[in-house]
């Protein structure tokens, strides 16, 4: 019977890449894509531990909340520990992640922290006049086309978006300080500045536990027979999409709108490339 005893198994989950952006060719993080995963990887083994691994630039700040408001409603429940382990980046939205850890671990290397909140875009409304583009909106409401970039940018306007982004900010301190709790020993306005560090700077400032890798700290808590068991993600994406053309997915399956999935792929993807390249990735 000794065959059969491998080892007890430590399930894994592996959030990768920008939150909130997905489109209809593109996979990104989102409660809606990984909801399945984090459900299983509660229920995969009798151990008391699960693992995050979290490379993130982060993104949308409400998706980030609903994950980690879905794995640490399950880790009650489950009476579950969660161990996150961050890879190259674990910034902002990637950060807001890692803190449903209740311990968090990164590499040497890894760029921690951005705990900030962030809104860029362009004033193209002098490229418009350039070339003698007439732009027309109608709306009802006198704020509907608040901070369109093709119209010039309105005091009022960035007021009340700098008032917003305070709110989510508030949002995030606080989570941040109910998550950590007397670990934090690094002065507020540094931490909360949005600016991000190395993993050993973070060691320091308390924002997490220390560095190591997943096996090595699962090894030190279950033994040298302990196995990692990833838990996959909801399949999404380009494939999933082609399985969907007529002919392909069978009757009932939906028409694939190439075109515009095409131009939704693209944006998104100069949006994660923008949030990848503030980290020098």
């Amino acid at each position: 019977m000794l065959f059969f005893n491998r080892g007890p198994i430590v399930p894994v989950l592996r959030f990768t890449g920008a939150i909130g952006m997905v489109t209809p060719l593109r996979p990104g993080l989102s409660l809606a894509t990984v909801a399945g995963a984090i459900e299983k990887a509660f229920n995969a083994s009798k151990l008391p531990s699960v693992a995050v691994v979290v490379n993130s630039p982060g993104g949308s700040p409400v998706q980030s909340h609903l994950i980690f408001s879905r794995i640490r409603q399950l880790a009650d429940e489950k009476e579950k520990r969660v161990y996150v382990f961050c890879e190259d980046i674990a910034a902002s939205g990637g950060y807001f992640l890692a803190l449903a850890g209740d311990e968090i671990y990164a590499d040497p290397s890894s760029i921690v922290g951005s705990i900030g909140v962030i809104s860029a875009g362009f004033g193209l409304d002098k490229l418009i006049e350039r070339f003698g583009i007439e732009r027309r909106v109608h709306a009802a409401g006198k704020d509907k086309g608040a901070l369109d970039p093709f119209q010039p940018e309105r005091p009022q306007d960035v007021v009340r978006l700098e008032e917003l982004q305070r709110d989510v900010h508030d949002i995030f301190i606080g989570l941040v300080k109910a998550r950590r709790g007397g670990r934090l020993r690094g002065p507020e306005e540094e931490m909360f500045s949005g600016t991000f560090w190395s993993a050993r700077k973070a060691v320091e400032y308390g924002l997490i536990d220390g560095i190591t890798d997943l096996r090595s700290k699962m090894r030190s808590l279950h033994g040298e027979k302990v196995r990692l068991k990833a838990i996959p993600m909801a399949p999404s994406g380009l494939i999933t999409r082609l399985r969907r053309l007529p002919g392909l997915g069978g009757a009932g399956s939906e028409t694939f709108a190439f075109p515009a999935s095409l131009a939704d792929d693209a944006i998104s993807a100069v949006e994660a490339r923008a949030l990848w390249s503030r980290f020098g990735f």
